[in-house]
């Protein structure tokens, strides 16, 4: 075990909070873009809605990375520790957003320029699929049972946190530009701005400590030949289907609500770019407050209630959220994505706390990382893909409502049938003894 003093658990939130916002600025902002200005710079030759799902195939591409870079980042990080896989997926992220904001784009070169777009994009996913696990493991490992659910939960406050940096940058350009600077060479700010951020994350993530209970684990441990992605699936099976289910809801909502709001309220309802971006940026403000608020009512009520409470949530506000954003009232669109988030809050807010309680320490990180990144290719990754072909097929924004609600309903059945997690020892929650329960 290292000898270097435990890190303060306030130095750990605040190290992993700031090093997932930066990380999720970067793959928002591409969402944001992808929704904006991608379609006209890198598939001109279609028309505006093609281009658009044109565009948001590009966005789903980082969505099918996220699961390979939960194998790899799960390993090393199951065999190395959570510190050195946190720097690495930190680097990787940043140094991929930082080269699109130099990409030629299709005028210059051609169809090299989605190509090019897309390889970046594939690392700007692979990178994501090993943040987030280590992130919220090195919280959750610091930090004491009784509170998991509130200190697990400020990592994920970096989701709505790096949205809210992406959108305010995108929305402070888009007020001081014309349309014609933000297309030709504005867009490529907030992508620069990246590289500044990463420095400012490398040097506080390298300041913290190894998690105690992975040391720990590995000090006590007798050295083993599987792979730790072979015992989650060999001990923790149907842990993984446990949290595949319950994300399912939490990643649809929340990329309807961020990321095909701004496809569906520029193109359908008519509003300009700076108002839905102004609306989604108060939205975020309140999603980062509200996610760590859900986190400690977890831990009071238990992390299933509180999750249930956020997947109905959102499957019924699906219905007035639309209709909302029909009105073209600036009040209304932004109450449609404010109350939008708040429910999808109650779900991610105990996230972090509930996936780290499914596993046993030695595979925690392969296990929290693929359960989640499985999720996110079908539900997150594609999600505004199907909303925008849903919206083009029918003309209408009713189907989109069915497909939240029916996210919900699939992920509300998987919390229910799973057992409550609060208040297991993580030290101690061991493959053996979780194989005797199953």
């Amino acid at each position: 075990m290292s000898d270097k003093p435990r890190t303060p658990i306030g130095k750990i939130v605040v190290a992993s909070l700031i090093g997932t916002t930066i990380e999720w600025y970067d793959f928002f902002l591409y969402g944001s873009a992808a929704a904006l200005v991608f379609p006209a710079l890198f598939f001109p030759e279609s028309d505006p809605l093609t281009g658009t799902l044109l565009a948001f195939l590009t966005y789903a591409v980082g969505f099918v990375a996220r699961p390979l870079g939960a194998l790899v980042f799960g390993h090393y990080g199951d065999r190395l520790g959570r510190k050195k896989l946190l720097v690495i997926s930190l680097l990787m992220m940043g140094g991929a957003t930082f080269l699109i904001g130099c990409l030629p784009t299709h005028a210059a070169v051609g169809m090299a320029a989605p190509l090019l777009l897309t390889a970046l994009r594939l690392v700007q996913g692979f990178a994501l699929g090993g943040e987030w696990g280590g992130a919220v493991l090195i919280v959750s490992e610091h930090g004491d049972t009784e509170r998991r659910g509130f200190w697990a939960s400020w990592p994920q406050a970096g989701a709505p946190g790096g949205n809210l940096l992406a959108t305010a940058v995108l929305a402070l350009l888009a007020a001081v530009q014309s349309d014609e600077a933000f297309q030709t060479w504005g867009w490529r700010v907030p992508f620069l701005l990246s590289g500044v951020l990463v420095l400012l994350g490398l040097w506080i993530r390298l300041s913290i400590s190894e998690s105690p209970i992975f040391q720990q684990a590995v000090a006590n441990a007798e050295p083993s030949r599987s792979m730790p992605i072979v015992e989650v699936f060999r001990y923790h099976w149907r842990d993984v289907i446990t949290a595949i289910g319950a994300r399912f809801a939490e990643n649809v909502s929340y990329y309807v609500l961020t990321a095909f709001v701004l496809v569906y309220a520029t193109t359908e309802a008519g509003l300009s770019k700076p108002v839905v971006l102004n609306a989604v940026l108060i939205g975020s403000a309140v999603h980062f407050f509200s996610i760590p608020l859900w986190g400690a009512l977890s831990d009071k009520l238990g992390r299933r209630p509180v999750y249930l409470l956020g997947a109905a949530g959102v499957g019924l506000w699906s219905f007035a959220f639309f209709p909302l954003i029909d009105t073209r009232n600036f009040a209304a669109v932004t109450l449609a994505v404010t109350v939008g988030l708040i429910l999808h809050g109650a779900m991610y807010g105990p996230q972090a706390a509930f996936f780290s309680e499914l596993f046993a320490t030695r595979m925690r990180y392969s296990g929290v990382s693929i359960g989640a990144q499985l999720a996110s290719i079908v539900a997150g990754g594609l999600a505004p893909l199907i909303a925008v072909a849903l919206l083009g097929a029918y003309n209408s924004s009713f189907p989109v409502m069915l497909y939240v609600a029916g996210a919900a309903v699939l992920t509300m059945i998987t919390v229910f049938v799973s057992r409550e997690t609060r208040g297991r020892d993580l030290a101690t929650l061991g493959a053996a003894e979780e194989s005797t329960t199953r």
